[in-house]
C-alpha cells in the first residue's frame, strides 16, 4: 500500500477519543479473581466418582490378569502332569515307586538271586539287562504255546 492509500482508509479527523472516566481496567482486580465456593461440592463429587470408577476399572483389570496368569500356571501343570503324572514343578524330584506286577515280579528276582547262590555260598555276577530280556521272552512265547 502506498501512503496516500493508508491516509485515505484511515483519515486523522475519524480517531475516536475515550472520555476520561473510562479505563479498560478497574484500578483494582482483586474483584475478577474471586474463588466459587458453590462448585466445590460438585467438582470433588465429580472427582471422587472418577477415582473410584478408575479404582473398580484396575481391580477388574487386575484379577483377570490374576486369573489370566493362574489359568495358563493351570494348563502347564496339566500338561506337565500327562507327561508325568503327580508332578508338582514347586517340590521335590519325583521318584519313580514300582507298583502292582512290578512289584511283584521284583520280589521274586530277589528270592532268584538267593537260589542262585553256589555251594560255596558266592553269588552269581548280576544279570544283564539283555539276559533279562530275553528270559522274559522265552516266559511269554512259553505262555503264548501253552493256550
Amino acid at each position: 500500500m502506498n501512503e496516500q492509500t493508508r491516509h485515505s482508509l484511515f483519515p486523522a479527523h475519524c480517531q475516536v477519543e475515550l472520555p476520561p472516566d473510562i479505563h479498560p481496567l478497574p484500578e483494582s482486580v482483586n474483584a475478577y479473581f474471586v474463588y466459587p465456593f458453590t462448585l466445590e461440592p460438585h467438582v470433588l463429587a465429580v472427582e471422587s466418582n472418577r477415582r473410584a470408577t478408575i479404582a473398580a476399572h484396575a481391580a477388574r483389570r487386575e484379577a483377570y490378569l490374576r486369573a489370566h496368569e493362574d489359568e495358563k500356571q493351570r494348563r502347564k501343570r496339566e500338561a506337565l502332569r500327562r507327561i508325568a503324572p503327580g508332578f508338582e514343578p514347586r517340590s521335590a524330584p519325583l521318584v519313580p515307586v514300582k507298583t502292582g506286577p512290578a512289584l511283584h515280579q521284583q520280589q521274586g528276582e530277589g528270592s532268584d538271586v538267593v537260589a542262585d547262590r553256589g555251594a560255596g555260598g558266592e553269588a552269581q555276577p548280576p544279570r544283564d539287562v539283555m539276559d533279562d530280556l530275553v528270559d522274559k521272552l522265552a516266559a511269554l512265547e512259553s505262555t503264548a504255546d501253552s493256550r
